[in-house]
């Protein structure tokens, strides 16, 4: 049997150029990306600070300085500090589908300045908390934040960018977030240095500013021309838009293709209920599994619990926060390296390649950890230092593959029709996963040891199956004709009308 991956382009190509309109404007949308890396390398540091777990969790800081009986690995093990991490993310699953609603019937636009304000209020919360319920309630504001903007940017730079960069544009979201968690990293190895003990403020309260600069930025970013026809069924507003961003006056045939995907989209009346019918079956399965699997690959371990991580290897309080920092920068780097040759690779290669660098290194930190790290005593240091390095080419594989890949796929694939609701759905699912993995993982370090890289390499295994028989390549296919690519996939086209979906030839 072949394998249906090798789906040709119809060869269309619109007319236009990269602006500095629309690069401003992608820029502007993108950097919602910061504010959701910053509360995961931000959350990370500050619970592994003493003076911050001395004044919201006092059982940990005990059980951490005090209980010498007590494994290495379980010394964090605590359901409240899970919380405070976890809270967020259940805020922003419930929030998402509100935003689907704001982005459909609004906008792309409003949504991303709901997310931007929100999340101001909550960092404001919890740089100023007193208590454990305050700093909670700040954590439930910067999650419908992340719900807002995670659904809609990643809809505004798609209908924003070039068909032909869509990959590249796309992959700066992905950027935006390791911009984001690179500076929770610095701030944190800053802050903990304060004398007084009162640095974790800085840390929590500094998520104001990206969240500052998105949500006025997005004041002056224009609505994309697709929102447009679809709220206002405004052609001529629709065009002149189109002319702005593109850079030329010849943008008819991307506009009929609008209307046309506008007009398919009206036809809707209950996306959520539409998206279950069998020709969308294709894009349901991926609007689930796409962000499944990229929480799944272990990443958040890393990410969010990165110096806590280390603190249970043996690393001090600043050594663990500097490490983390220099992973963070590894996965910025790689990250930048996919932005050139996601649309001239394209997509299944560097999930391929990616996958097999998460593969082996997280089998690597497992054998090692198993062998070198026992439940009372530190690691020797070159064995650690083996374990960062391992860690950084783990993440150099996430940062070429599940990173930004698997934003820009589930930006790509669904038409207008049901573009905000399978959306909202993969925000969901991508906020699901995280709450459940920040809120079990580590009770998981406790209980499976270093068996829990054994566990997330086995995932990242599967999801590597899956993109080699199931996933087709969306490169060079121009957004609105997205549809066409599983007519021609050997398993998907069985759901898919062939007629409706055959692409013509190049």
């Amino acid at each position: 049997m072949a394998v249906g991956v090798a789906i040709k382009s119809d060869g269309k190509q619109y007319a236009g150029k990269i602006t500095w309109f629309v690069l401003l404007s992608c820029m502007i949308a993108a950097s919602g990306g910061i504010i959701f890396g910053y509360d995961v390398g931000v959350s990370g540091g500050v619970t592994s600070m003493e003076p911050f777990l001395r004044k919201f969790f006092p059982g940990v800081y005990r059980k951490m300085k005090e209980d010498k009986e007590i494994s290495n690995y379980c010394k964090f093990d605590s359901q409240l500090l899970t919380s405070f991490t976890s809270s967020l993310y259940i805020a922003g699953l419930i929030s998402s589908f509100f935003a689907a609603l704001v982005t459909r019937d609004y906008g792309r636009k409003p949504s991303i300045i709901i997310g931007g304000v929100a999340y101001m209020v909550g960092a404001a919360l919890g740089g100023a908390a007193s208590n454990i319920y305050v700093l909670i309630i700040g954590r439930i504001l910067l999650g419908v934040g992340l719900g807002f903007t995670n659904q809609s940017v990643p809809l505004y730079l798609s209908e924003m960018a070039p068909s032909k960069y869509r990959g590249a544009f796309n992959v700066a979201f992905q950027i935006c977030v390791s911009i984001g968690y690179n500076s929770a990293t610095l701030i944190n190895y800053g802050t903990v240095k304060i004398k007084g003990g009162w640095g974790w403020r800085i840390s929590l309260a500094m998520a104001g500013v990206p969240a500052a600069i998105l949500a006025f930025g997005a004041l002056f970013v224009p609505e994309t021309p697709s929102s447009l026809i679809q709220i206002n069924d405004d052609h001529n507003k629709a065009r002149k838009a189109l002319q702005k961003i593109r850079g030329t006056n010849d943008v008819q045939d991307e506009l009929d293709d609008l209307i046309e995907a506008s007009y398919a989209s009206k036809a809707i009346k209950h996306p959520f209920r539409n998206l279950m019918q069998r020709k969308y079956r294709p894009q349901l399965v991926m609007s689930v599994l796409i962000p499944f699997f990229q929480q799944i690959t272990g990443i958040n371990v890393i990410s969010f619990y990165a110096p806590i991580l280390f603190l249970t290897i043996g690393s001090g309080e600043s050594a663990s926060l500097l490490s983390a920092t220099v992973t963070g920068v590894v996965g910025s780097t790689f990250t930048l390296i996919t932005v050139v040759l996601v649309d001239k690779l394209g997509r299944r290669p560097l999930f391929h390649f990616g996958g097999v660098q998460m593969f082996v290194s997280q089998m690597l930190i497992g054998g090692i950890m198993a062998v070198k790290l026992g439940d009372h005593e530190a690691m020797e240091k070159g064995y650690a230092l083996a374990v960062l390095i391992l860690i950084c080419v783990y993440i150099s594989g996430f940062g070429l593959s599940w990173g930004p890949l698997g934003w820009v796929v589930t930006s790509e694939i669904f038409p207008l029709e049901i573009r905000s609701a399978a959306q909202s759905i993969v925000v969901a699912v991508n906020l699901s996963m995280t709450f459940i993995i920040a809120q079990v993982f580590l009770a998981m370090l406790c209980h499976l040891k270093s068996g829990i890289f054994f566990f997330f390499g086995a995932w990242v295994l599967l999801m590597s199956v899956f993109v080699y028989f199931l996933l087709p390549e969306t490169k060079d296919i121009p957004i609105e004709k997205m549809d066409q690519i599983w007519g021609e996939h050997f398993f998907w086209k069985r759901f898919v009308s062939h007629e409706d979906s055959k692409l013509e030839a190049a």
